[in-house]
């Protein structure tokens, strides 16, 4: 798990960082946070679904079956899928609550170094151009975030949402894996809204619904990339992963989702 320190330019200045390479720091994630801005991006490559947290739920992509190997992840970090998800785009880089309710640029101690790496700040005091630039996406993920996070909240205002008692084949032979704590949107409750409620829920709360309900048919991209990871395991996995099922290009640190 990272380790958050806050960036301060008095403590910081003659620091360093090290960039990210690949995305090992994800092997053992069983799930992203998604936004709604990218939602276009995502329902190609990945099933949604939300997890329930102390402060309610959360708008998720499925990584894993077994909550423990993420199965677009290849063993030298690479990502085997056509779209990665904002939210590990930022790495090593994060914002951070302050207890004044503020935000605050946090970078993971393992990649803080005293010797090596990229320059934090500039001669100024200033943040790199670099660490700027993540700054802006972080920003943006933030304010977009929030207003999924409201969208999600709407939902399970409008008693819309429901388990998924969700069950996955692994191939002959094998059980199928019965994948918990997960939610999914009742379609069912979500028609039988009346009017006004229904209403209630126009712009990102539906968008979100809709999306994640649409997502579903992506479940068996789950299914496959673990067949493929089990077929593959001692072969080399080709770069993009979706090159074999059915993919397209990545995208890095921008929120121009619609491009």
């Amino acid at each position: 798990m990272p380790q958050w320190i806050a960036l301060s330019r008095t403590q910081h200045a003659d620091h360093s960082y090290l960039p990210r390479q690949g995305y090992t720091f994800a092997v053992n994630q069983a799930v992203a946070p998604v936004l709604l801005a990218e939602l276009p991006k995502l329902l190609p490559h990945y099933a949604l679904g939300f997890i329930q947290q102390e402060t309610g739920y959360q708008a998720v992509a499925l990584l894993s079956l077994d909550g423990q190997n993420n199965l677009y992840l290849h063993s030298d970090g690479r990502w085997l899928g056509s779209y990665v998800p904002a939210s590990l785009r930022g790495y090593p880089f994060t914002l951070a609550n302050t207890e004044e309710g503020q935000k605050a640029l946090c970078v993971d101690q393992a990649h803080l170094s005293e010797e090596q790496g990229e320059p934090l700040f500039d001669e100024a005091g200033n943040l790199a151009p670099t660490v700027q630039r993540t700054v802006e996406f972080l920003n943006q993920c933030e304010q977009n975030r929030e207003l999924t996070q409201r969208s999600v909240n709407a939902l399970a205002e409008a008693g819309v949402m429901e388990q998924w008692p969700l069950k996955l084949e692994r191939g002959e032979g094998q059980e199928p894996i019965s994948v918990n704590g997960l939610f999914r949107v009742d379609e069912k409750a979500l028609n039988a809204l009346e009017g006004e409620a229904y209403a209630a829920l126009k712009g990102g709360p539906m968008a979100l619904a809709h999306a994640q309900l649409f997502s579903m048919s992506q479940l068996s991209q789950l299914s496959e990339r673990a067949k493929f990871h089990a077929q593959h395991a001692t072969q080399e996995v080709p770069e993009n992963l979706d090159s074999v099922l059915d993919g397209v290009d990545d995208d890095e640190l921008t929120f121009d989702f619609d491009s």
